[in-house]
């Protein structure tokens, strides 16, 4: 396979590939047409790939567009698994909608920015104070029911399986689980309806590369959001999720049959 990518440190020892800057990619763009496959670009530069150079990327479209916003992916989810949601409300910043949201949710509750990842942006709301605060802070206003937890899963997905899953413990000053914030990991196994769940809604969604979080309330598992460039903390040996990306873009390069596997067994026409 012919590989460019634009992330050195996700792709370092990826073999037959060639490395570029982001900002570089329109002097580049024939070896880009070449290419298998195109690994890690930047968001900015997904349409131009995809729609102008017709380049096969990785992580999915899919990943990209629904894991850039947390009001598209909350979406996302609440339409193929509205069971495994939290309840949530997305309404415009107006004064109107924050007085419905602030009635309507039982407190405490979370508020999230719609582009936060590594644990940043994400309020518990327990006062009037802290939801003034965070509606000062954000267009779109995102409140979600607030779960009762100590702890949540990471279920890394890469292609369509899972690669690794662990536990991420709260922080000692509490409600955090990011590890990012101070949450601990802990390799104890993960349950499988968790990991199910993460598959399940990764396959549904054509994401191929994503870190969900998943969350298990008396034995039921919900989605709390998905990562595409998650941390590698709990990953262990990173030759194993290169590896499994290899593995992954060599079997989706591979040519498919389009009349599939023939049978050595004519069918002869019966007479009637």
């Amino acid at each position: 396979m012919k590989l460019v990518s634009f992330d050195i440190f996700r792709t370092l020892g990826f073999p037959n590939t060639t490395t570029l800057k982001p900002e570089q990619f329109l002097a580049h763009k024939e070896l880009l047409k070449e290419a298998d496959w195109v690994l890690f670009p930047e968001y900015w530069q997904l349409n131009a790939l995809v729609h102008g150079l017709k380049c096969r990327v990785f992580p999915s479209i899919a990943s990209y567009r629904i894991g850039h916003d947390k009001v598209e992916m909350t979406r996302a989810f609440q339409t193929i698994a509205p069971e495994h949601t939290p309840w949530t409300m997305i309404e415009a910043n107006g004064p109107q909608e924050r007085e419905l949201i602030w009635d309507a949710m039982v407190h405490p509750f979370v508020a999230k920015l719609p582009k936060a990842s590594m644990g940043e942006g994400v309020w518990l709301i327990e006062t009037r104070e802290d939801w003034h605060r965070y509606c000062e802070r954000t267009d779109v206003l995102y409140a979600q029911e607030y779960l009762p937890l100590d702890r949540d899963a990471r279920v890394v997905v890469v292609g369509d399986r899972v690669l690794t899953a662990y536990w991420r413990t709260q922080a000692d000053q509490g409600f955090y689980n990011n590890v990012a914030r101070g949450g601990r990991i802990d390799t104890s196994p993960v349950p499988s309806v968790m990991t199910d769940l993460a598959l399940r809604l990764a396959k549904e969604l054509e994401v191929d590369h994503a870190g969900f979080d998943i969350a298990l309330v008396e034995g039921y598992p919900y989605v709390l959001e998905f990562n595409r460039l998650f941390g590698n903390q709990g990953l262990g040996q990173g030759c194993e999720l290169q590896q499994a990306i290899l593995d992954y873009l060599h079997h989706q390069t591979e040519p498919k049959d389009p009349d599939g596997p023939t049978d050595p067994t004519p069918l002869w026409p019966v007479a009637v």
